[in-house]
């Protein structure tokens, strides 16, 4: 089946209403490794109910569409999408606990030709029960088979290099091997997460990690070196997937502090491969 340009930009998304509680907040915290030094209170924060505070990045789990490409009409070969990108803007600190609903859109759809792919990028819109506007929260997809089918041209966003000199701040943090395994109970149930056979198929020696993870991972680093542990001084996190991560390796972010901005490349140091490039924050 071909993208038909006007029915994918036009799909229409049910609204999704996500009721979350602190063990919710708690438990994602855990999966991207926050907690592992119970004398951290820093950390303890988003993981004890006690004055809680939520991590950023779990704006990206809450009252999504699941995978949603997987249905036909999309015209989409789903086993050949990759997800590319990763963007939250925040316009308000997400609270421990909730109400959210979210209200996705396809925001742009890129024709990049005929055997060259397509790029799509969705936004789902986070509302607190007030209707008070959370977050954006954009995903885009480099769909390798989906190509020339007529839709606008283009190359998509351009990557962000960061400063050439020494980063300000360097963190390194492990995955536990278990990772995946914790962190699809966030609600991303891929087999290719857990499953070795599922990840054997698709051409990798054990299962990987989520995308989401790795980001969140980053944006942990980036909260605890350049923001203070402060979730409101984050405002926008982007990140471009440059390869996937093995459960029980260890993140290194690299960042630099600019005006306005902060620039950031995590890297798997165990094979000194980058997995996120064109990392770049927003900050207060």
């Amino acid at each position: 089946m071909t993208i038909n340009y006007r029915q994918l930009i036009d799909w229409a998304f049910p609204e999704v209403v996500q009721d979350y509680r602190w063990q919710d907040t708690a438990l994602y915290a855990l999966s991207v490794g926050l907690g592992a030094d119970p004398m951290a209170r820093d950390q303890l924060r988003f993981v004890y109910e006690d004055n809680m505070l939520a991590l950023p990045t779990m704006a990206a789990v809450l009252a999504g569409q699941g995978f949603w490409i997987r249905d036909p009409g999309t015209g989409i070969d789903w086993q050949q999408s990759l997800h590319g990108e990763q963007e939250i803007v925040w316009h308000r600190p997400l609270a421990a606990m909730g109400r959210i609903t979210g209200r996705m859109r396809v925001d742009s759809l890129i024709d990049r030709g005929a055997g060259k792919g397509s790029i799509l990028t969705t936004c789902n819109d986070l509302f607190d029960a007030g209707g008070t506007h959370v977050a954006s929260v954009y995903a885009t997809a480099f769909n390798r088979a989906d190509g020339g089918f007529g839709g606008p041209a283009g190359r998509g966003r351009e990557v962000h290099h960061p400063p050439e000199r020494a980063p300000d701040h360097v963190l390194d943090l492990p995955t536990l091997p278990r990772a995946a395994l914790l962190y699809r109970l966030n609600g991303d149930d891929n087999p290719l997460h857990a499953d070795p056979d599922v990840a054997a198929a698709a051409g990798f020696p054990m299962p990987i990690l989520h995308g989401l993870c790795t980001y969140a991972i980053a944006g942990r680093a980036l909260l605890e070196a350049a923001c203070g542990w402060d979730p409101s001084r984050m405002k926008s996190l982007r990140a471009r997937f440059s390869a996937p991560v093995f459960p029980g390796e260890t993140l290194r972010t690299e960042i630099w502090e600019e005006a306005g901005l902060v620039s950031y490349r995590t890297t798997a140091l165990e094979r000194n491969l980058p997995v996120i490039i064109g990392g770049v924050m927003e900050w207060a």
